[in-house]
Parts: C-alpha cells; structure tokens; sequence
C-alpha cells in the first residue's frame, strides 16, 4: 500500500504560528498547538477555547472525524452559501479541509493558513492516506463570512465597490438582497441603526443599489434592490484584527448554534474577560434582541474581537434583523435562565441569569431597564423614517405590546 503524506495546514494568528491543521486520509483531522506557541510570552490569543483551567494554553490535541475541530469548521460557510462554495471549488460541501484551504488566503479576523510540508508525527503515520485530493478554485470569489445568506468580500475604489477579482479579501463585506424575503437589506440596516441609537456598538453599514456593485458572480440571480455594505471590523487599512464567534469559543459545531449553551453561558465568559463594562454591553444587546423581536440571535451572532491581542471583548454588533417580520416565530435563538419564548422572558429571568452566572444582578436589571426605556423614545421618534415596511413596523408595535419586561 502506498503512504501519500498528510495534507498539512499550519496556522498562524497575527503572524505567530500557533499550531498545525493536519489532514490523513481525507477523513481524520488533528490540530496540534506548536509548543513555542505561548500566551505567556505575549502571543495573540488564538481562541479563548484553548484557554487551560490554570488561565494559560491547553496544549492538548483537537481530534475529529469527517468535520473539522469546531474552530476550524465554524469558519466555513453554511447551507446553500457552502454548496456554492465547494461548486466553485470542485469539492465535495462535506470536504471541509478542502473547503478550507480554499478560503485560507481571506479569513475572518488575523487568522491565516499556510500549506506546510510533510510532517513526521508518528500518529499521523499509521493512518492509510488516499490519493491526494486536488483543489481546483475559482479565484474570481472569495467568501470572508460564515453564514447563510449570500456574501462577498469587496474593495473600494473611488466610491466603488467591487467583489475581488482574485482572492484578495477587502473592506466591505456586501450581503445581498433575498430572493424569498422582501426588504432584507433594509430591514437590518434599520435595526443597526436603532441600535446605534440605544447605545449598542455596532458594525458600520449602509444601502447601496446592488447593480452599482461591480463583478456581482454571473450566476447569481440576486442582482436587483438594494444591497447591505457592512465596513469589516476585522480589517483596519492593512492591518488585520483577530476575531472569533461563540460557537469557536465554545467548542461547538454551527448545527448546534441553536442549543448547549443558553445566553446566560455567553454573559460568563464576557463578564469575565471583560468586567462590568462588557456586561453592560451585553445586556443592552440581548434587551435589543428581544424588543426588536430577533429570534436569531445564535452562538454565531456573538463574537470577540482582540483590539488587543490577549484581550477579548464584545465585537461591534452585527446581523441584528427583526425576525418576526418575516416569520412568527417568538422563541429566542437560545434561553434566558430557562425560558425562550419572547412573551414570557420578563425582568426576573433577566435576574435569574445573573444569579446562576454569578453576575451582579442590580446591574443586569438596571441595564435591561434603561436599554428598554431609549429603545421605545428612540422607536416612537424614528420607526417612520426607517427603510423598513408599513407590516414591520406593525409587527414590532404589536410585539412590543406583549412583552413581558
């Protein structure tokens, strides 16, 4: 039996190496923490799912079958997005190493992959390994997002944008209008804007007509309306600025975004990297989420970004929409202190969260209070002068009149 050599995916965070991805057989994945990799020493945090009970590096190995590590698989595209992927790229949508060497040179964040030479782990050895797998790409497209909803990286040119013509990422990611759903651009515009309003970071958009979007794929049919232009927070210039979402820091795959962890598990861990500030911010988001009626709010919606590279905090806000003007669906991606159903969730879950979590309560409360207070000044003012239809905003006021908080 022939050995053909592993296929080798070394992974650099800010230009530090920080381990090897590692592929046998087409099948088994292993990544391996390169051992001069060291927070102690003042390398960027890869992801806070590495992170041992002692506060340093876990250098265990990550082993999977069929998909990648978590980490690894959560950045990768989802539903129709990945099939389109991997048709571009001649692979099969379950070959996520394949699917990921492919988007390697446009990753979110300052997270980079290189391909590596024949590694001599022993482990790896006694694996039977298969002819190897050839990738053919077309670097007309490159996708910086995971997600489900039809994105492109793109550049800016005097005041034009256009999706790079080869693999070079951008600044913008531009996310297209919907072919099942009226108003999807408009609609999340207007929710990041009221955002913005009630005090939430958000990531910086805008509206642009899609046909004035240059290099838009051929066989994409969803070149009418308008189109949402999202500024990456990941990229500032040439600089790139590491990220990573909850289902990364979680260690849980993107089928699962919906379920594990409740958002109580998510205010831990911002609490503690992050003090009262981060907590604060949290909250004002998870009220927004719950009074905009957004039942999407999963693991994925959540991310940190390191403006420094060993500090983690809440990234600006993004894929903020009003679900339920769309479908009627009023259960919460994830649970407050047991509870999903958006009608019920009231002040005392808000205060159930903070005690299991170990949270000050007294600031959790309050800042559910004072979020809910601007949200109804800032919707009374400006609900009519958002890009939003005449049945959403009859669909938040009717919502709005059943809640709970």
């Amino acid at each position: 039996m022939n050995k053909l050599r592993p296929k080798i995916l070394n992974v650099f965070v800010s230009d530090v190496l920080a381990g090897r991805l590692i592929c046998v057989d087409g099948d088994y994945h292993t990544f391996e923490i390169d051992r001069g990799y060291d927070w102690g020493k003042g390398h960027p945090v890869l992801s806070l799912s590495l992170k041992a009970k002692h506060g340093g590096i876990d250098y265990s190995e990550l082993h999977s079958r069929t998909q990648l590590p978590p980490f690894f698989s959560n950045l990768l595209p989802e539903g129709h997005l990945r099939e389109y992927l991997a048709a571009k790229a001649r692979v099969r949508p379950q070959r996520e190493f394949a699917l990921l060497n492919a988007l390697k040179d446009d990753l979110p964040g300052a997270l980079k992959l290189e391909a590596a030479g024949k590694i001599q782990d022993k482990s790896a050895s006694t694996f039977r390994v298969e002819a190897r797998e050839e990738f053919e790409w077309d670097e007309s497209l490159r996708f910086s997002l995971a997600g489900i909803q039809l994105k492109f990286s793109a550049l800016e040119s005097a005041g034009k944008l256009t999706i790079p013509a080869h693999g070079v990422g951008g600044d913008y990611i531009v996310k297209l209008p919907s072919l099942r759903y009226k108003n999807v651009p408009e609609n999340e515009y207007s929710m990041m804007q009221l955002a913005r309003m009630v005090g939430i970071e958000t990531a910086e958009v805008e509206l642009r007509k899609t046909s004035s979007i240059k290099r838009i794929p051929k066989d994409i049919s969803e070149n009418f309306g308008q189109s949402l232009v999202v500024k990456r927070f990941d990229r500032d210039k040439s600089k790139r600025i590491h990220i990573e979402d909850f289902a990364q820091i979680f260690k849980i795959y993107p089928r699962d975004k919906y379920s594990k962890v409740s958002y109580g598990g998510i205010a831990n861990v911002v609490f503690k990297e992050g003090g009262n500030e981060q907590l604060l911010e949290f909250v004002r988001r998870l009220t927004f989420a719950l009074l905009i009626g957004n039942a999407d709010m999963h693991l994925k919606n959540w991310s940190v970004i390191y403006r420094q590279p060993q500090k983690a905090t809440l990234s600006p806000a993004y894929d903020m929409i009003s679900t339920i003007s769309y479908l009627p669906d009023y259960q919460m991606a994830l649970s407050v202190a047991g509870e999903k159903s958006m009608h019920k969730i009231g002040e005392a879950h808000f205060r159930n969260l903070a005690a299991k979590m170990l949270l000050p309560e007294n600031l959790v409360v309050n800042e559910m209070r004072d979020t809910k207070e601007k949200f109804l000044e800032v919707w009374a003012k400006s609900k009519s002068d958002l890009p939003i239809s005449g049945n959403s905003r009859k669909n938040i006021d009717q919502h709005l009149d059943k809640l709970s908080i």
